[in-house]
């Protein structure tokens, strides 16, 4: 007898890491972990949640998305994210991937403009049992300079820019900023690593993710 997604969601996490995440090079077993204990179906709108494990990208509320379980899991892969690591999670929407890293590292931090997505995710993440994640209501291309600087800074989401606010608050001492770099029809997974005042980028692979929200595409030129 076959299961509903509505109905059996911790099996279907597990499904989802089988199928979707260790057969596309993903060896960490933090972010198998993870990933198969976070419910990704809490951070979706009921009317989505059934396709929670589905692989392929979710847009919600016409302004933010749930990238595949595969792109997330390999974009996280090349941070080589630390347990006593700080962290920045930029326009997290709905609190999914905020509650990932929190699996991962000591303290996140997530900011986006929101306040009622902002308060919605605090009350999932309260749910979990999460306490190493607080939000922040801001622009999230300013990221959040009042915190300190950070381990790793995650946009995990398509993206045309990378503000070079954000860029600053990367700690000097190999501070990582991983992100789904968008470029006409083309989406990678990259990670800017910062030493010193030098910022050095690595493209790792090809994603699917393809919906950029508002605030990070490239803004149009006008012609007279």
């Amino acid at each position: 007898m076959g299961f509903s997604l509505a109905t059996d969601y911790q099996k279907a996490r597990r499904l989802m890491v089988e199928t979707q995440v260790r057969p596309n090079d993903v060896t960490d077993p933090r972010i198998h972990h993870a990933l198969s204990d976070i419910p990704r179906e809490i951070f979706l709108p009921s009317t989505l949640r059934e396709e929670a494990y589905v692989e392929k990208e979710i847009v919600y509320g016409g302004e933010r998305s749930l990238v595949t379980a595969r792109d997330l899991a390999k974009l996280l892969s090349t941070a080589e994210i630390r347990r006593d690591d700080l962290i920045l999670d930029v326009a997290y929407g709905a609190g999914y991937s905020t509650a990932i890293l929190a699996r991962l590292g000591a303290m996140v931090v997530a900011v986006d403009e929101s306040e009622a997505r902002s308060a919605k995710a605090e009350a999932q993440w309260a749910d979990l049992g999460i306490v190493n994640a607080a939000s922040i209501v801001a622009d999230p291309k300013l990221g959040a300079p009042d915190e300190g600087l950070f381990n790793v800074i995650a946009m995990v989401f398509a993206t045309e820019i990378i503000p070079d606010d954000l860029k600053a608050q990367l700690s000097p001492d190999g501070g990582r900023l991983i992100a789904l770099m968008r470029d006409q029809s083309v989406t990678r997974g990259i990670c800017i690593i910062r030493n010193g005042d030098a910022f050095a980028q690595n493209d790792y692979f090809d994603a699917t993710a393809s919906f950029v929200p508002a605030e990070f595409k490239v803004p149009k030129s006008f012609s007279f």
